[in-house]
């Protein structure tokens, strides 16, 4: 039998041919529509569609098939417009055709129709197929990297390892973008970074990589604002480290609140970023401020800093009259405040006996070291130099560690490191319970 020799050239849009009746002419290629599946709400849409040649750039010449019956088994397949008989057939073609010059292509027609078809599992298993043997196949790198990170934060079992994959293609993805000329696809070029520093970015989130998850997740949110799924990963990144940037890390953190859904969801997000506010900015005025402008949209608020430990101080000495205040708060003041406002507790409290309780530290018969602060007390440091008149009997002197009462008056401190003598020191001595009295009935009269 005489072998007749067919010879079709094929071009980027296979979709095309499963839009037509008729395959495409002779010597012609035809360009494909792209369709797409709405991801979930507020996610960066996965690409969709085929493109030729394999690494996405404009071919110098496009593929031939040259075996009629292998052209025939394509064109039957591709142009099916019916979901499950495209994948059928395009399916057996991949069989029976192993080597063909149009596996790439079959391999992107079939994984776009499984996607359209919302069968994550063989889209992404042709995906895989189609990376396999097209290593810079951006559709292909996008589309994994989108479900794996997507499966990983939707708490997927297998989460390790498809972040870690999701993490292998987005670094390929990245890689193989500055290659891309095809304009279909650099016209999604940012959809695709997006995609891939978002999964490059949660993964290193979960190693706690904080650095590298900061740097990719800000270019993913750049690019797509309004994904709560990178949104509040970005916040997280930013305040889990060592050293917080809180002025972007609570803005993110409140755009996630701005975003979140369902409400008891977003209740949760808005509680999280309101305690890191209140973490910072040491109260929450100007917390509403803040979460208003992210739930408007509208420009990053500048978050006013802590109150500096004087300007504390001050406000202290403006609250609390001194003879209200704990021992604590004088050390605080003393040691932090400006000089005037020392001077408004000192001036109260100099000469003055004080009653107070304390940790000791060390004794001799004069003089007791002694924790008077609870953090002084916790550190087992000594903050007041408390000295006797006259010797304390040796059976009288609390032991280390112990806690007792005394009374003392403030004589001279020093802030830094903090201490306050007292002088005069009396021990406190609590009075014992009066014994009780016992009424003892009287003898009974003997018998006569």
């Amino acid at each position: 039998m005489k072998k007749i020799l067919l010879t079709v050239v094929l071009g980027v849009a296979v979709s095309a041919v499963a839009q037509s009746s008729t395959p495409p002419a002779q010597g012609q290629s035809s360009t494909p529509p792209t369709s797409s599946v709405n991801p979930p709400t507020g996610s960066v849409n996965p690409p969709t569609g085929s493109v030729n040649p394999p690494t996405g750039q404009t071919p110098a010449a496009a593929p031939v098939i040259k075996d009629p019956a292998e052209y025939n088994a394509y064109v039957a397949a591709s142009q099916q417009t019916d979901a499950n008989a495209k994948i059928s057939g395009l399916e057996a073609f991949l069989t029976q055709y192993p080597n063909s010059v149009m596996k790439n292509q079959a391999l992107e027609i079939l994984m776009g129709t499984y996607q359209q078809a919302n069968n994550v599992k063989k889209t992404m298993e042709t995906a895989a197929k189609l990376v396999a043997v097209d290593a810079c196949n951006v559709r292909g790198l996008a589309l994994l990297s989108y479900f794996d990170r997507l499966l990983a934060q939707g708490q997927d079992p297998n989460a390790t390892q498809l972040l870690a994959d999701g993490k292998k293609y987005g670094q390929q993805g990245l890689d193989c973008l500055p290659k891309v000329a095809d304009p279909d696809l650099l016209k999604m070029k940012d959809q695709m970074t997006a995609i891939f520093r978002s999964v490059i970015g949660i993964a290193a989130l979960t190693d706690k990589d904080y650095p590298t998850a900061v740097t990719n997740l800000r270019i993913a949110v750049d690019l797509n604002p309004g994904d709560f799924s990178v949104v509040y990963p970005l916040a997280r990144a930013i305040l889990d480290q060592k050293d917080p940037d809180y002025q972007n890390g609570i803005w993110f953190a409140a755009r996630a609140a701005a975003l979140a859904t369902p409400p008891a969801y977003q209740a949760s997000v808005e509680k999280y970023a309101r305690s890191q506010y209140i973490k910072f900015h040491q109260a929450d005025d100007g917390w509403a401020d803040v979460l208003g402008a992210a739930k408007a949209g509208a420009k990053q608020v500048p978050i006013a800093p802590p109150p500096t430990p004087a300007e504390q101080a001050h406000k202290m000495v403006q609250d609390t009259t001194p003879e209200k205040m704990d021992f604590a708060t004088w050390e605080f003041v003393f040691s932090n405040g400006a000089q005037a406002d020392q001077d408004v507790i000192w001036n109260v409290i100099k000469g003055k006996a004080i009653k107070m309780n304390g940790t000791i530290i060390s004794t001799t018969p004069t003089e007791f070291m002694i924790a008077g602060s609870s953090d002084d007390i916790e550190a087992k440091k000594a903050d007041i130099t408390l000295k006797f008149e006259d010797k304390v009997p040796v059976k009288m002197i609390p032991k280390d560690g112990a806690s007792f009462d005394f009374q003392g008056e403030p004589a001279s401190y020093t802030p830094t490191p903090f201490m306050m003598v007292m002088e005069k020191g009396v021990l406190i001595v609590p009075k014992a319970a009066p014994k009780p009295v016992v009424h003892h009935k009287p003898a009974a009269a003997a018998a006569h």
